[in-house]
């Protein structure tokens, strides 16, 4: 079973992001599992969402506590979150939405969705929306769910335009996430 946490702050589209993933999935007849934790999140918070896969059902309904990837849709997390590493394992992967090579201790990628996302006009209210371009390049580094499977989430989730715009930065992200490799001490 691949279980995976995504972290960002409240209003970039995190527990979306994890929803589609699981939805894919499904559509290639894996079982899958969704959903965040809330607190008193606001707009700007941190926040969290899992997402499980496997090829057997699924009977865990306990938050992510030692993900094989971490999903990290602000970077600015790296430093400010006291949480965001809690339970990797030395085999763990991380996937970083940053314009660079983030400096950590385990096998991690990065690809700059916030570009992507600029790029292609995906902005509400002013924030870059990276959720749908993230998960481009996360399906690349996990091998699964194929990216017509993702293309199908994003079709049932939106709509026109902005299902269009999503397609195609998350094919720019497929495309574009770059990996660097961490050896643990």
């Amino acid at each position: 079973m691949l279980e995976i946490r995504f972290h960002g702050r409240g209003g970039q589209g995190v527990v979306t992001a994890s929803q589609l993933l699981a939805e894919a999935a499904g559509y290639e007849n894996l079982y899958a599992s969704s959903f965040p934790i809330y607190g008193a999140e606001r707009r700007g918070a941190e926040i969290e969402a899992y997402c499980r896969i496997s090829d057997t059902p699924i009977r865990v309904t306990s938050p992510v506590e030692e993900p094989n990837y971490l999903v990290v849709i602000d970077s600015s997390l790296l430093k400010l979150s006291k949480t965001i590493f809690r339970g990797l394992k030395d085999n763990s992967v991380i996937l970083v939405n940053s314009s660079s090579k983030p400096d950590l201790n385990w096998k991690t990628f990065h690809v700059n969705a916030t570009k992507i996302a600029k790029d292609l006009g995906l902005i509400k209210s002013g924030w870059p929306m990276v959720n749908v371009i993230i998960l481009g390049a996360l399906i690349k580094v996990l091998g699964i769910p194929s990216f017509s499977s993702l293309e199908k989430a994003i079709e049932e989730e939106f709509e026109g335009k902005v299902a269009e715009l999503n397609i195609k930065g998350a094919k720019m992200a497929y495309e574009q996430v770059s990996g660097v490799e961490y050896v643990t001490a």
